[in-house]
């Protein structure tokens, strides 16, 4: 297989509006993600009804839903199992729930609102809050352990992307970031572990659902393209803390800037953070080609890139 070269795809193929499809089917994906996530969460053991009741107050309260929608997404291109991507897509928004209720508590972020409601621990305490997100991790691997053929493989890819080397310590990163001006290299570094790790691993999981020999095959591609998409999205949500409101966003606006958090935005300018989100789209528009996604993968990254929520 040829790839193209990186950066070679037009500007305005990355920055028009989305395809009308595209957009159809991300929310139609909404949608079988949130039945999805209904379905598994009444199918499995939650635990004491306090627990229960945050764990479904948790993952139950809206969302874009932009990583299972991806793990859809190359999963069906690349003809992957049912249950395998249904098994992926629910454990890969666990882990992201879980690090949602974690950042938001009062010793990291200390947020009151998230998806445009109360954090799981103001609506509930914060013990709980950290109870639901030790659950929500060990749900999203009870989920994997029985996805079929690439069970291993997933399991090993989700726990890397969460853990020590992706999520967790891209949020140790930024904590020790606080108050520091940073350049763009040491921002994007930071959004490379936190973000785009989990993305990332997002669209490998879906490529781990596929039978061999496109499991191998793709796998590294997909999670190349997920990563890709990761930056591109940290790099909006950067400029949204800036221009978004509580009503659009569903969380509270401008937290970077009053914790001096180190941004994009702090560090380019908003109209340089926005020409890095569109350089990481314009990668990840090649990558999607190259896995041969078709409009559906063009209409995801732009639908990533034009969002303002």
């Amino acid at each position: 297989m040829t790839s193209r070269r990186t950066g070679s795809t037009p500007p305005s193929e990355v920055s028009g509006p989305p395809d009308a499809g595209a957009a159809k089917w991300f929310a139609a994906s909404r949608e079988w993600a949130d039945a999805l996530i209904a379905r598994r969460l009444d199918e499995m053991d939650l635990g004491p009804p306090k627990l229960e009741e945050a764990l479904r107050y948790a993952m139950t309260g809206g969302g874009k839903r932009v990583r299972p929608a991806l793990c859809r997404l190359l999963g069906d291109a690349l003809g992957g199992a049912e249950d395998a991507i249904e098994a992926a897509a629910f454990a890969v928004e666990c882990i992201h729930t879980y690090s949602l209720v974690h950042d938001d508590l009062p010793s990291m972020d200390d947020d009151d609102l998230r998806r445009g409601r109360a954090t799981v621990h103001r609506r509930f305490d914060e013990a709980t809050a950290v109870l639901v997100g030790d659950a929500l991790q060990a749900l999203a691997f009870e989920a994997l352990a029985g996805s079929g053929e690439g069970a291993a493989l997933s399991v090993g890819a989700l726990a890397r992307a969460a853990g020590a080397p992706g999520m967790v310590g891209g949020q140790v990163l930024d904590l020790a970031c606080e108050g520091r001006s940073l350049d763009a290299e040491e921002v994007e570094a930071i959004h490379r572990a936190k973000t785009a790790a989990l993305l990332g691993v997002a669209a490998e999981l879906g490529a781990l659902a596929a039978p061999e020999p496109t499991r191998s095959a793709r796998a590294g591609e997909a999670r190349a393209l997920g990563e890709a998409l990761g930056m591109c999205f940290q790099a909006i949500d950067d400029v949204l803390d800036v221009t978004g409101n509580a009503a659009t966003l569903g969380k509270t606006p401008g937290k970077d800037a009053d914790a001096s958090k180190g941004t994009l935005v702090a560090a380019l300018g908003l109209d340089g953070a926005r020409d890095a989100a569109e350089r990481h789209a314009k990668r990840a528009l090649d990558l999607a080609e190259d896995l041969g996604l078709g409009p559906l993968g063009a209409g995801f990254v732009s639908l990533l890139l034009s969002r303002n929520s």
